[in-house]
């Protein structure tokens, strides 16, 4: 049975996991530890030494980075084809993913780092709310645009394309920010988050909430016992949309942290 390293709030995972439920793959989707403090280990790191999920084992393969990942599952299991069938729309839900992935993401984690990890507060945690809700309401409109008319974002049935947006619309949602009411893009949503594949990763992300009760991850954070990693186009967001002193702060108390060196 395939493995796939998960967490259910992560974005990247929950692309991996519609695809897998889209091509009918039985798999285990195990949380690895030590996510939080950085201190992760065994098989997970060593299939991906950046020890960030998704990884997936196949057997004796081992696959990091939720692109590669989707890329092989689509080759190794080919139907259905997640990938629409011409070179010119594949170019066009691969540009899609590569903007939701490295832009998109990093709005709904700047406002994650503030609601639930209170790394801002007052006006500072105002003004970055501020700067990420008119953000999203760029990328909102954009994606309105390169909708258009079609169903879904892959065209004519679902695939890449909408695995690649829904997740982070989600995030959006839940942050108190979902798209305008009466849009495509609103529409589309609903459709999408009607399919079996997408509602399990919902139903994914509620298990988790009812769970154990929740730590107060704000105080693990100030106590250098949680660390968030900034990943490059994190860094970039808190930086360009003001939060330069946060950064600053979270290494000077040691509770950020980085990709880990190879070796």
């Amino acid at each position: 049975m395939i493995t796939l390293y998960d967490h259910p709030l992560s974005p990247y995972a929950q692309k991996v996991k519609i695809a897998l439920r889209e091509k009918g793959l039985a798999f285990e989707a195990p949380l690895p530890g030590g996510l939080g403090a950085g201190g992760a280990a065994g098989e997970f790191v060593e299939t991906n030494p950046r020890a960030e999920v998704p990884a997936l084992v196949d057997g004796d393969v081992r696959v990091f980075d939720s692109t590669i990942i989707l890329e092989y599952l689509d080759d190794a299991y080919p139907e259905p084809a997640m990938l629409p069938a011409t070179a010119a729309e594949r170019a066009r839900v691969r540009m899609l993913e590569e903007v939701m992935d490295t832009h998109f993401e990093a709005i709904n984690w700047g406002l994650s780092e503030i609601r639930w990890f209170r790394r801002a507060e007052g006006s500072k945690a105002d003004a970055l709310t501020a700067a990420a809700r008119r953000q999203t309401d760029g990328f909102y409109a954009w994606l309105e645009r390169q909708l258009g008319d079609r169903s879904w974002f892959n065209g004519e049935s679902f695939g890449w394309g909408d695995l690649s947006v829904v997740p982070y619309l989600n995030g959006s949602t839940g942050h108190g920010h979902p798209p305008p009411e009466g849009s495509k893009l609103a529409a589309w949503l609903a459709r999408a988050n009607a399919r079996p594949s997408v509602a399990a990763g919902v139903a994914d992300i509620a298990k988790l909430n009812a769970g154990a009760a929740m730590p107060d991850v704000a105080k693990l954070v100030e106590q250098g016992l949680f660390k968030r990693e900034y990943r490059d186009h994190r860094l970039e967001w808190m930086i360009k949309s003001g939060g330069l002193d946060v950064v600053v702060q979270g290494l000077e108390r040691d509770n950020i942290r980085f990709a880990p060196d190879f070796g």
